[in-house]
């Protein structure tokens, strides 16, 4: 039987805002603003519908291709997605500006999704090759280093990424997270203790974090501690904190963080989830469901995935095998390009 679990972080570095706000026509909603809502409310296909009237009624192509790109990643049609992409960029007058950044961006990470890494690697390469100052592309860049066992270009481009932002607390931990995912931990965690060297002003909470990813789990737990009483908590705050707990054992104190916390605020996807998992590890099935099902019910874009697939894994391990396979068809419908999803669903299929 599986055992993993999606547990998705809420720290990265973010691709570029969705343009879902610029309306083309003024009084009500174009169509490429209709398009780009339903984009934000993962409904790919409306999106495309949208998208698909919009160019027929000459709204702007450059938007329109870069939305109908967007959409087709969102349905995982990658070779679809850089195809719209590279249309969108045909559509600009010559002179590079912010959207034309952006739309390479969102090519090259379809790019890097269909498994086309060299692609996504000339593109990233295009990107530094305008303006070497960009931090997120030399970050990216060095991931694909990494797939590509290029490991001294990856940690040159990491490199150059803490350089140009030095107090980005969030990149040294997507730096650690690509390099952990590649099997190097112990290079990880040197760009951990880096951005503890050079941002010696960090807060409790910043310190806490760091500590958790150093598998210091009572330093965090002591920082994020002082954290929660110099300032109003918040759910990225209790999930670490209660992540802290949860290593030190005391898994009691954790679900009282957690529950807590959904007193004050129902609407917070991401703690579900956590407790969700935290039951699991207790075999509290009936629970773990539970949690997973109200996160679900928020219909948060950022935990969807990981809320829908935990939620199947917990009815495999309910030995319901049955609803198990149905919601992990669901999943799949949605994010069928995730391979382990895939081998799960032949399993449960199979039972």
């Amino acid at each position: 039987m599986k055992k993993r679990f999606l547990r998705l972080t809420i720290l990265g570095l973010g691709m570029t805002a969705l343009l879902t706000g610029c309306s083309l026509k003024g009084g009500s909603a174009s169509n490429l603003d209709l398009g780009m809502d339903a984009i934000e409310a993962q409904e790919y296909g409306e999106a495309i519908t949208c998208l698909n009237r919009a160019l027929a009624e000459g709204e702007s192509e450059r938007l329109v291709y870069r939305g109908l790109g967007i959409a087709h990643m969102g349905l995982s049609e990658y070779d679809e997605a850089v195809d719209d992409f590279m249309k969108s960029l045909n559509g600009s007058n010559g002179l590079v500006d912010r959207m034309d950044y952006d739309i390479n961006y969102y090519m090259a990470m379809a790019q890097y999704k269909s498994g086309d890494l060299d692609a996504a690697l000339d593109t990233y390469d295009a990107i530094l090759g305008l303006d070497d100052g960009q931090a997120e592309a030399h970050f990216l860049r060095g991931r694909i280093e990494l797939l590509k066992n290029d490991k001294d270009a990856a940690l040159a481009d990491f490199d150059r990424a803490v350089e140009l932002k030095p107090s980005d607390y969030d990149l040294y931990i997507n730096i650690y997270e690509a390099l952990d995912e590649a099997g190097d931990k112990q290079d990880g965690e040197n760009y951990i203790n880096m951005a503890l060297e050079k941002n010696g002003k960090m807060t409790d909470y910043q310190s806490g974090l760091f500590s958790y990813y150093l598998g210091k789990y009572e330093e965090a737990r002591q920082s994020l501690e002082a954290a929660r009483k110099g300032e109003d908590d918040n759910d990225r705050l209790i999930l670490y904190l209660g992540r802290s707990y949860e290593a030190l054992g005391d898994m009691n104190y954790a679900a009282t963080l957690y529950r807590e916390y959904l007193e004050k605020d129902p609407d917070c996807a991401s703690i579900y989830n956590e407790e969700g998992l935290m039951y699991l590890k207790q075999e509290e099935y009936m629970k773990a469901l539970t949690a997973f099902e109200n996160g679900k019910a928020l219909n948060d874009p950022s935990y969807n995935q990981s809320l829908m697939f935990n939620e199947a894994v917990t009815y495999e391990y309910l030995l319901d095998f049955k609803k198990a396979a149905v919601l992990m068809k669901e999943y799949l419908e949605k994010y069928p390009d995730d391979e382990e999803a895939q081998r799960e669903y032949i399993f449960l299929s199979t039972r």
